[in-house]
């Protein structure tokens, strides 16, 4: 019975998320982002294919998902954006969605300083996958 009214209680957070992503995604905005954020994945030495896989991941692990099947048929697995978006799949965090979901189920509502440490820790886990990736 416990497992049901946490679910009922994390229910509305899900589908607004859920919701929202695919506003997000469907309205051109991330493509936008996408090429905002070009210069600096070229610097980095990112492709340009990566870069939907590294923003969605911050909110969506079955959206970054759909971005790397994407690249799988278009580029392949074993290409370097495929590898690379691989890698980093696997190494970083869904860090708004699980602050959203797991902190409205306790009640926190301060998420300042977690939200800093877990954008923190996706980006080291971007850059390390980078870097391994070239490797």
């Amino acid at each position: 019975m416990d497992g049901f009214k946490i679910v009922l209680e994390i229910a509305p957070t899900l589908i607004a998320l859920f919701f929202a992503i695919q506003i997000f995604r469907s309205s051109g905005a991330l493509d936008l982002i996408v090429r905002f954020l070009t210069p600096m994945g070229k610097l980095l030495k990112i492709p340009k294919e990566v870069l939907p896989v590294i923003f969605a991941k911050l909110f969506s692990s079955s959206a970054a998902t759909g971005f790397l099947l994407d690249i799988y048929k278009t580029s392949g697995p074993d290409s370097l954006a495929g590898f690379m978006s691989s890698v980093i799949l696997s190494s970083t965090e869904t860090c708004f969605y699980t602050l959203s979901v797991y902190y409205s189920v306790v009640g926190i509502e301060k998420i300042r300083y977690t939200l800093t440490g877990a954008l923190l820790a996706v980006f080291v886990g971007t850059f390390i996958s980078v870097f391994i990736s070239y490797l």
